[in-house]
């Protein structure tokens, strides 16, 4: 009897602990999944040799409103922009074949990332449930300062928000739910 509760236990807590996780997956699992389930792809670019987003998956992505919010809501991605990992996207294959094995610190960009039209990482980029990309937000975010970015994608806000003004108007009556 004590072995069963034992087991019981440890199946509850493995449980929760999957829930305490963002759910990463490749850019062609989330298409492929969207395919199934439609959702909003958002993607973590991010480089091996990137300060900042290290500290996004220590403070940021660790954060359980932060983790429920985008495991509820979003087709999450995790993608090195100096990676070699093969991506179909809008018919095309994207590779990064000026990838140096071996390389210490910065590498060749992914042609993906390219795609993207970043200007830094850590950079978000979000897609819609179609596959259609919205939009990328560059730079190190708390979980306060991404809540908005999140929300407003994940409820079709950003379609409205076509000025600065009513940017500016939607950050002034948005509230926060997220904790520290």
């Amino acid at each position: 009897m004590k072995k069963i509760v034992l087991l019981f236990c440890l199946l509850v807590s493995l449980a929760l602990t999957a829930q305490e996780e963002i759910q990463w997956m490749s850019m062609n699992e989330a298409l492929a999944a969207q395919q199934e389930e439609p959702k909003k792809i958002m993607i973590d670019v991010y480089t091996t040799w990137c300060g900042p987003c290290k500290l996004m998956d220590k403070n940021t992505f660790s954060n359980s409103d932060v983790v429920a919010y985008i495991n509820a809501n979003y087709y999450p991605v995790k993608f090195n922009a100096e990676g070699t990992e093969e991506i179909t996207y809008d018919g095309f294959t994207y590779t990064n074949p000026n990838y140096q094995e071996g390389r210490k610190g910065r590498n060749a960009t992914h042609f993906f990332a390219d795609a993207l039209n970043l200007s830094g990482y850590p950079s978000l980029a979000f897609f819609d449930d179609k596959g259609k990309y919205i939009q990328a937000i560059p730079g190190y975010r708390t979980p306060q300062e991404l809540e908005i970015y999140l929300k407003m994608i994940a409820t079709n806000d950003y379609k409205d928000i076509t000025t600065m003004e009513k940017w500016e108007t939607y950050q002034k009556d948005f509230v926060s739910t997220f904790q520290d």
